[in-house]
């Protein structure tokens, strides 16, 4: 052995110590070195401390390595190298502030000057959650010194800024550098993708590309997991070909790159193609294929080939949890996730965020949010991730309060959000109409600079128009530069949900001009426009477009659409009709558009059919009673209105109770039914009275017709004028400036009589109300309604 040998050889030049550091595969083989290194006394040679130094780093012992280096310093000036060395080991190893203390120690105590590697160590160091301060810090200081144009360094810069999910920063700082190198496009795009970006990180791509800059095997399987995240098989397939062409196709990791490509994309048979294409696939390949089965609900293949890791005595890690944790497919296999939760448990891999994250994520879809709070509430490391599942999942579940609480949460823990993030909360703020809180959250957007985020605009047109400010909605539209369908569908439903089905008609108009090609979605929602803008022409036009000119084969939601908008019209007999032509079953959508129809139009004939259909379909919806009961008081049909609703009786099926919110001042009020549980009840119930007063002068009269029948005239009128609507409006007379907007949201439909008031309460205050019910936006101004009083 070489080390027996070197006692009886006479002292060495610095080449052959130097061999002996590198070619030591232990910590006891350096430590038989650096005992030699004394002997023959070259532990004042700088070049081989350096490296022994080095190699003391890559074993991970730490305290030898930085003796090794103060023995040195007493006797000895280190050079810049040696304290580079340092700063690499220090942060390698997760200890940042020993990294910094040296840089202090070299710039306040040396001559020396820090290079390029310097200042890429040092923010390497302070790259991770939780020292964005001082990372900014070291920024300054290496503006000052002149090297924020250095690609080692920008490499190093925007991968710190990408990991605080600070988008624009890392922008800033790749957009100064003018000479790239392939590293820094790899850290941009990968740090996109990290951070959700996914067409942004494809952008930058194609701009790599296009400057002729170098990529490699890296960069491709980067971009494809961008891809694969959009689901965009034509743009994988060309990156496909390109893997090909550039001799890329026997890297592993490429491979796993278009496994997952194709997985995520639908075809799973490909995916296996590729994944037997590989001899001896390891664990990351592997992995993917799970992934994969899962992806595409062939959960018993993704068990098969974990159980086959298992019994290979691979050790499993936490990806080839994630990939088995139904994330995607999650109905149906609560048992499922359950089991795999259990193995977790046992494994110890239960801690692990990415782990977490999963279940939480999917305890979530399933509803189950005790089990998901609970495991988030666990988690000893919560990453932005499992902040954004947990947010997510409330918001998914009409748990909109609590999804806002916990965002609050988080901002108070200085943890800045994602894209992902934001969405989220915009769906809630959206969900729960809270205006001033989503112009909060669009603030915070601009600062936070993801205003070129596409999925955080979109969600935020949405967010606009679902809080009732429709222009605030076009607005953001308008800036958004390349609009993607969801963008546009997002804009044409908010017109459709705010009653102007002829600018959601233009908007469409504008969409296929700008090459967009729609969806079923879209044309749902132009649909939905057409139906409550009472435009039957030119929604039987888009109905026989979508199926003959762009080939889009209906679903039974288009058919309802165009049931509900033949019924709205009054043109009851060819609605049904057209159900009865439909190359489908028809279902509970159908013939409930139907039965809402007839309410409207009041033909007793064609609702007994609808409803004997619709009884027979969905046995459990309440509403489909209480509209045949309404329909019936309305024909004055009170013993059938009675049956109706003894069999909801008798079936215990409850009404939801109706309740309406306002916003003042940025604080919420909810009122139910008959409310006196306000602390300004008194006056809200004499504001009432005041409006009564003035609306009887002006003309309005009670809509009793579909109020419980055995009470007298009197006390029916009593019953309709205290419904939570008129409560909440009463109380935002009182309580908001002469002339301002009144906003309100109704959990139900919005009845006929309350309707009416809102109409006459608009002309006798000169006020402009915008009321939300639980189908869509009626904005009243001087006595009119944007439905034209058919919704």
């Amino acid at each position: 052995m070489i080390y027996r040998t070197i006692a009886s050889i006479a002292q060495r030049d610095r080449s052959f110590f130097v061999s002996l550091i590198n070619q030591a595969t232990t910590l006891s083989q350096l430590n038989q070195t650096h005992a030699h290194l004394i002997r023959h006394s070259i532990t004042t040679d700088l070049i081989t401390i350096t490296k022994l130094t080095h190699k003391l780093f890559d074993f991970k012992a730490i305290s030898k390595a930085k003796n090794v280096f103060t023995t040195f310093n007493k006797t000895n000036p280190p050079d810049l190298f040696l304290y580079n060395v340092l700063i690499r080991g220090y942060s390698k190893n997760n200890l940042p502030f020993e990294s910094l203390s040296l840089y202090l120690q070299l710039i306040k105590n040396t001559t020396l000057k820090p290079d390029n590697f310097t200042f890429a160590f040092i923010v390497s160091a302070f790259s991770s959650n939780g020292y964005e301060k001082v990372g900014v810090l070291i920024h300054g200081h290496l503006l000052v010194s002149g090297f924020s144009k250095d690609v080692f360094v920008g490499s190093a810069l925007v991968d710190m800024y990408m990991n605080f999910s600070r988008i624009s920063y890392a922008y800033k700082v790749f957009d100064e550098i003018t000479e790239r190198d392939g590293v820094l496009w790899n850290t941009m795009v990968s740090g996109l993708v990290k951070n959700c970006c996914f067409e942004e990180s494809i952008r930058v791509f194609r701009d790599m590309v296009a400057r002729g800059a170098r990529f490699d095997s890296t960069t491709l399987a980067v971009v494809l997991a961008a891809v694969a995240e959009l689901q965009e098989l034509r743009n994988g397939m060309s990156i496909h070909c390109l893997v090909v062409k550039m001799g890329y196709y026997s890297h592993e990791y490429v491979l796993t790159g278009l496994i997952s490509l194709y997985s995520k994309c639908g075809d799973v048979s490909a995916a296996s193609m590729l994944f037997r294409m590989i001899r001896e696939p390891d664990l990351i390949s592997c992995n993917a294929m799970i992934a994969g089965f899962c992806f595409n609900n062939e959960n018993e293949s993704s068990v098969r080939l974990f159980r086959e890791l298992l019994v290979q005595g691979e050790k499993v890690n936490s990806s080839t949890i994630v990939g088995l944790i139904p994330v995607s497919c999650p109905f149906g296999h609560l048992n499922l996730t359950s089991s795999i939760h259990g193995f977790c448990v046992k494994s110890g891999m239960v801690s692990n965020p990415s782990v977490s994250t999963a279940l939480t994520t999917v305890y979530s879809r399933l509803n189950e949010m005790e089990l998901a709070r609970r495991l988030f509430d666990e988690s000893p490391q919560k990453t932005l991730a499992s902040w954004n599942a947990m947010i997510s999942g409330y918001a998914q579940n009409g748990l909109t309060e609590m999804a806002i609480s916990l965002f609050r949460e988080m901002q108070k823990l200085d943890i800045y959000p994602n894209p992902v993030t934001i969405t989220s909360i915009l769906s809630a703020c959206a969900q729960l109409g809270t205006l001033s809180m989503g112009k909060w959250v669009h603030d915070l957007i601009k600062k936070e600079k993801f205003e070129s985020n596409i999925y955080v605009l979109t969600a935020l047109v949405d967010m606009y128009a679902k809080c009732g400010n429709i222009e605030e909605a076009r607005q953001v539209f308008d800036s958004i530069v390349e609009k993607n369908v969801v963008t546009w569908n997002a804009m044409i439903s908010a017109y459709g949900l705010h009653g102007r089905g002829r600018e959601a008609l233009v908007l469409f108009d504008e969409m296929l001009d700008s090459g967009v090609s729609p969806t079923g979605v879209t044309f749902l929602c132009v649909l939905y426009a057409c139906s409550h803008a009472g435009l039957v022409e030119e929604g039987e036009k888009l109905f026989h477009s979508m199926i003959h000119d762009h080939g889009i084969e209906p679903l039974s939601e288009h058919y309802a659409c165009m049931v509900d908008l033949l019924g709205r019209a009054g043109k009851l007999e060819n609605a049904l009709e057209f159900i009865y032509r439909m190359p489908l079953e028809p279902g509970a959508a159908e013939w409930g558009a139907l039965l809402g129809a007839c309410m409207v139009h009041k033909n007793i004939d064609l609702a007994r059919l609808a409803s004997d259909k619709l009884f027979a379909l969905d046995m459990g919806s309440v509403g489909y009673y209480v509209l045949l009961s309404n329909i019936y008081s309305a024909d004055r049909n009170y013993f059938q209105a009675a049956s109706v609703r003894k069999v909801l009786k008798n079936k215990n099926l409850a009404k939801t109770p109706g309740c309406t919110l306002i916003e003042v001042n940025g604080h919420q009020h909810v009122f139910t039914s008959s409310d006196q549980s306000h602390p300004q009840a008194v006056a809200i119930y004499a504001k009432l009275e005041e409006l009564m007063e003035k609306m009887r002068e002006a003309g309005f009269h009670a809509e009793t017709s579909t109020a419980l029948h055995d009470v007298e005239e009197e006390e029916k009128e009593m019953m309709v004028k205290v419904h939570s609507e008129k409560l909440a409006i009463a109380f935002g007379l009182l309580t908001s400036e002469p002339g301002t907007e009144i906003r309100i949201i109704k959990n139900l439909r919005v009845c006929v009589d309350c309707h009416n008031f809102t109409k006459f309460v608009s002309k006798v205050t000169d006020r402009v109300i915008v009321v939300r019910d639980a189908n869509r936006f009626h904005h009243f101004k001087d006595g009119e309604c944007s439905c034209g009083d058919h919704w």
